[in-house]
């Protein structure tokens, strides 16, 4: 007995020792989390979760039910609904008192002696009264009848159910603290490390006046980069030291490559893409995306995107900005740096303007809504090509739900080998190219081979992040309400015109059919904004997609997505928390003009805010380096300081030019954990009845 009495002693003495104070991943069902064999489709965390893909399939089926139409509240709502699959769920709902149909939303402070991250110290339960309270949700998880709450029906607004916001975060509200969790609007995530807080804003210096669409640095990894305008002009620029005070160099007379003949430039046409070759040290390929006009350059030809495989008669369709039905192309054509005296292709300084081969033309049916960027996939090497619904409002044919219509997709194509005029002929393909063995039509044979993700509107801008090149994100631009951001996957859909973002879109003409929301497992964006958080006035907006920012020249905002809107309103930094979740918050920035900027910028009239008139794209140089590429200028993101901006991790007195990557973020330093009172009393209470039972027995 004596030594069974040692054992329940030295038992109960290691759990006093044990940190009760901190949190423990569980789901609402007492389960462990778990990873899944595949991604979420509606609630994108990563890594562990406690839901699967049933639960996350009525997560989603539940959301579409409450019928949201503001945008603000609806993308709060689904970060509530999806906090089910957080592995921290348990704690979240506090399952073990009474289980709730809503987490505990943090309201306004976190406990000192709190676990979580200092990231849930913002009032989220306050946030979600000030986009909520006066929209209408169909069976609202708030429907609850507390002492403070009215009776009502399930399909009401928030402030028909509770008196104040005080009330409402009475009952919903709680902040972390004692080993406890509260919700903030993202995946729970504790004090193992700081991510450094943002600068205060971003500093900008004005580095060029051109006006250019598409920044490519040079394959060769030096300070070049190569700069296209929409008329079909591209100049190889050296890029300035940062700090130096210089601007961009580049001789205008003396193009790198000049397709002003070949190209039709308009409003939402000309040279869209340049994308160099992996190997271009090597091989010297690189290719141009353009538009053309067929009366005017005879090898503008192509297939009409309007055709009876896609239920199309472009006979039946009436001009569209005095342009007839596939005037116009979309080509994707190949050229070579190879037919220079020079050897080394990293010395040529221009080329001449003959393809190599026509990799592919479509027509197009009107005359917007094209998109036409292109990339390369850093790891697997293949091109990937941005197309929009090819439609001024609506995609009233529906293309971009078409799985036989290459419009609203994103294409990647194998342009390494050349294909047999039978398999061409075979899979049905548009051009000179192979498909890649892993294109989602290995799986699914009713899309076109080509298609890699459908469902856009009109993709502005993709980026693969540098240094994580599985992450694919791609602009997408709204009809009347919502900008998007989306995480680009293989068979993804996107949504549209279904969806627009989060929200149902009803077009206004559907003379190609419609395409019902059960039958679609749409990916809703992870970034976004209304069209009046940028325009008040006109209500109009269009979304310009960047980078991941991965310079070490403005270190707060390492990590950090960025991304704007075309009329130059404003400028947004989306943060990933916790890394590789897929869930992301997003903040406005402050922008101004450096100081010693090397050409003085204009600002808005009352404002810091630089006068960027219209930013049509983002670059990226070999350094990481980020530039907005707008209609009167080019612009470089520079150090904080040189704006007055504070940055913690900012050393300006040991600034590099040129360095590469960010100092390491220091772990947050360690808390002694505060056990609670009252399970440390359960814990003494149920232990001092055990020995004294087996004492007595």
């Amino acid at each position: 007995m004596g030594g069974v009495l040692t054992t329940i002693f030295l038992f109960c003495y290691m759990m006093l020792l044990v940190d009760h104070s901190t949190p423990h991943p569980l789901s609402t069902n007492l389960r462990a989390p778990f990873t899944p064999k595949a991604p979420l489709a509606f609630c994108r965390y990563n890594g562990s979760v406690c839901c699967n893909a049933t639960e996350d399939q009525q997560l989603q089926n539940q959301f579409k039910a409450m019928n949201v139409s503001d945008t603000g509240c609806a993308s709060l709502l689904k970060s509530i609904l999806c906090s089910r699959c957080d592995q921290f769920s348990s704690e979240l709902y506090r399952v073990e008192s009474k289980p709730k149909k809503v987490p505990v939303l943090c309201n306004s402070t976190v406990s000192a002696n709190s676990t979580q991250s200092q990231h849930a110290a913002i009032s989220f339960c306050s946030k979600v009264w000030d986009e909520c309270h006066n929209v209408s949700i169909s069976s609202s998880l708030f429907s609850l009848q507390g002492r403070d709450a009215r009776l009502v029906n399930s399909t009401s607004k928030l402030t028909y159910l509770w008196l104040s916001k005080s009330a409402f975060c009475n009952e919903f509200g709680g902040a972390s603290g004692d080993g406890l969790v509260c919700f903030d609007g993202g995946p729970v995530s504790l004090n193992s490390s700081e991510t450094p807080s943002p600068s205060s804003g971003l500093c900008l210096e004005k580095v060029g006046t051109g006006a250019y669409l598409n920044m490519v640095p040079h394959p060769d990894g030096s300070n070049r980069v190569f700069l296209s305008n929409q008329d079909g002009k591209t100049w190889l620029a050296t890029v300035p030291e940062p700090g130096s005070g210089s601007k961009l160099e580049l001789d205008e007379s003396n193009p790198f490559l000049d397709l002003t003949d070949q190209v039709h430039a308009d409003v939402e046409l000309g040279m869209m893409g340049i994308a160099f070759h992996p190997n271009f040290q090597q091989n010297g390929r690189f290719f141009v995306s353009f538009n053309c006009d067929k009366i005017i350059w005879p090898e503008c030809s192509g297939r009409c995107s309007c055709n009876t495989d896609v239920g199309c008669d472009p006979s039946k369709l009436g001009s569209d900005n005095g342009a007839m039905p596939c005037q116009y192309h979309s080509v994707i054509a190949e050229f070579s740096a190879n037919g220079t005296k020079t050897v080394q292709h990293s010395s040529v300084a221009s080329v001449k303007p003959l393809e190599v081969r026509r990799i592919l033309t479509m027509g197009l049916h009107f005359t917007s809504h094209h998109g036409g960027q292109i990339l390369f996939g850093p790891e697997d090497g293949h091109l990937y090509f941005m197309v929009g619904d090819g439609e001024g409002r609506g995609d009233p044919y529906n293309f971009s739900q078409n799985k036989k219509s290459l419009l609203g997709k994103i294409m990647r194509l194998d342009v390494d080998k050349i294909p047999s005029a039978k398999e061409i002929s075979d899979l049905g393909l548009w051009g000179n190219y192979s498909i890649p063995a892993d294109n989602p039509y290995s799986e699914d044979k009713q899309l076109q081979p080509e298609i890699w993700a459908l469902g856009f509107r009109n993709p502005w801008r993709c980026s693969f992040d540098a240094e994580r090149p599985s992450y694919f994100l791609c602009a997408d631009v709204g009809q009347d309400e919502y900008e998007q951001v989306d995480i680009v996957t293989k068979g993804g859909n996107y949504g549209w015109r279904v969806y627009e973002g989060p929200f149902r879109y009803n077009p206004p003409s559907s003379p190609g059919g419609n395409t019902s929301a059960s039958s679609i497992n749409p990916i809703f964006p992870v970034m976004g904004y209304n069209h009046s958080e940028v325009n008040k006035t006109e209500g109009s907006a269009s979304i310009t997609g960047g980078y991941f920012y991965r310079s070490q020249t403005d270190p707060c905002m390492y990590g950090r997505y960025l991304y704007t809107d075309l009329y130059g309103a404003a400028v947004w930094a989306g943060t990933e928390n916790p890394e590789n979740s897929g869930n992301f918050s997003t903040a406005k920035l402050s922008v101004s003009c450096a100081r010693d900027s090397p050409i003085q910028c204009d600002t808005v009239k009352g404002s810091s805010f630089p006068s960027l008139e219209f930013i049509t794209s983002f670059g990226q140089d070999n350094r990481k380096d980020i530039y907005l590429l707008a209609s009167n200028g080019v612009y470089r993101v520079v150090r904080p300081s040189c704006c007055n901006y504070t940055c913690s991790q900012e050393n300006v007195t040991a600034f590099t030019p040129g360095s590469s990557g960010p100092s390491p973020s220091p772990s947050a330093a360690g808390r002694l954990s505060t056990v609670p009172l009252m399970k440390l009393l359960r814990l003494l209470l149920s232990c001092s009845l055990l020995l004294l039972f087996l004492t007595n027995s």
